[in-house]
């Protein structure tokens, strides 16, 4: 059984007279029904509510119910309100971001080398993560992990490279920690939680249940499974936050209403640092927590930050010179950033194809090889009867002759254009139903 709530916080725009209002409900109602979305949804203009609705279940086991008063656990998202504390410590003259590693971790191999600046662009050096350390049921401590974490080698001289890393922002937050003399926890609900009203905010621990907070789940041999224990020892600074798609919406607000954070502060958050590697991926549009105008905007200015892990996906966009924000937690793996993603593009009058069931049907292995090739930003890959794209590892379906959708997450598709020779020119690769047209460059060579 599958269970929706709706509700709202204010007046919301009239649907009979804005068709995109109708269109996002309709978008969500199609995800949750199709794709079997669950967690919460909030679109808001200029202060005005255009969606927000929770849907699914909080806890599978005994079927309570998602509201939008439901927490959700962010993951990487944490890793906004980390840079946010180190802003605030900045603006308390307790730190700088040019301090280096060693003055709070003296032990730390090279920690002469990297600094907090680094360490919040994701490019100190440092591997992405813990290995199986915080998914341990022995809850391995912070220090225990930290010893740990000085034995790994660092992936590239600091300062030279950008790859995303779990382990800098768990360093970030113990040095709030030590700049602060408070803990994680502590100072972020004195400095941001209180301050923005965010009721519904916290941080996660071993020892404490969280009153409202959902339950995650993934799928396992097409059954839904709860998320095994976490250590939330180690997910500090990168991960452990909770909070609401309201209290989300609230920060957002101190944020951009200065009562947390100066704008000069906010600013220097906002920087594009990572420029110099276009190599790093979307990560060379990162600042400080945060990643400025990615390729996935638009055309229009955008402050973004997803998380996940198994069953946690959440998504919180800023489209500054719209005023529009929209956020998306989920807490069954749905994917936050194509839903977010495409209720961006429905408010911008964008075309969104709406969630449908994808059947697959089987095509002549010869026509494959046709598709394969070099397309904008995109390479389609023949191999064993089978079409990918950019890797062998992810597997396009056939629902049509020239239609293919992700295997496993149908909400990613590719459909390829042919001029009347029935040579193919273009492929129009979807994300959440919103198409992008890629031209054809090459074609593979097997």
């Amino acid at each position: 059984m599958k269970y929706l709530i709706v509700l709202f916080l204010i007046p919301v725009f009239c649907f009979s007279q804005n068709p995109n209002v109708r269109k996002l409900s309709e978008y969500m109602d199609k995800q949750f029904e199709i794709n079997d979305f669950s967690g919460t949804v909030i679109v808001m203009k200029k202060d005005s509510v255009l969606l927000r609705k929770a849907y699914g279940l909080a806890n599978r086991e005994f079927e309570v119910k998602n509201s939008v008063e439901t927490k959700f656990v962010l993951a990487s998202v944490t890793k906004y309100f980390t840079a946010i504390a180190i802003m605030q410590l900045v603006e308390q003259q307790k730190l700088s971001v040019d301090d280096k590693l060693s003055k709070y971790f003296p032990a730390y191999p090279n920690g002469e080398k990297v600094t907090i600046h680094m360490l919040l662009t994701h490019t100190a050096g440092l591997p992405l993560d813990f290995d199986d350390l915080y998914m341990n049921s022995t809850t391995i401590s912070k220090d225990s992990a930290n010893v740990i974490l000085m034995r790994k080698p660092y992936l590239f001289e600091p300062g030279t490279a950008c790859k995303y890393s779990n382990v800098g922002y768990f360093l970030l937050g113990q040095i709030i920690e030590k700049a602060s003399g408070k803990s994680y926890a502590d100072f972020l609900k004195q400095h941001i939680f209180d301050k923005a009203r965010m009721t519904g905010s916290g941080i996660c621990n071993n020892d404490s249940i969280v009153r409202m907070k959902a339950d995650i789940y993934y799928k396992e041999n097409g059954k839904y499974a709860k998320n095994p224990y976490l250590n939330w020892n180690l997910n500090v600074g990168h991960d452990g936050a909770y909070s609401t798609v309201d209290d989300l919406y609230k920060l957002d607000r101190a944020m951009y209403g200065n009562s947390i954070l100066s704008s000069e502060s906010r600013a220097k958050m906002e920087t594009k640092y990572n420029s110099r590697f276009p190599d790093g991926g979307f990560f060379d549009s990162y600042g400080y927590g945060i990643i400025i105008d990615p390729y996935y905007n638009h055309g229009h200015s955008l402050r973004t930050h997803s998380g996940g892990f198994i069953g946690v996906m959440t998504t919180f966009d800023r489209y500054p010179d719209d005023d529009l924000f929209i956020a998306v937690l989920s807490n069954n793996g749905s994917e936050s950033h194509m839903v977010s993603y495409a209720l961006s593009a429905i408010v911008f009058g964008i075309p969104v194809e709406m969630p449908y069931i994808h059947k697959a049907i089987e095509i002549a292995p010869t026509k494959l090889t046709a598709f394969a090739g070099e397309y904008q930003n995109v390479k389609i890959i023949a191999s064993d009867d089978k079409l990918f794209l950019n890797t062998l590892d992810d597997e396009f379906v056939p629902e049509s002759q020239t239609k293919f959708f992700r295997k496993g997450n149908p909400d990613r598709t590719f459909e390829f254009l042919m001029d009347r020779k029935g040579k193919v020119t273009s492929v129009l690769v979807g994300k959440g139903g919103v198409k992008e047209k890629k031209s054809r460059l090459t074609k593979l060579k097997r």
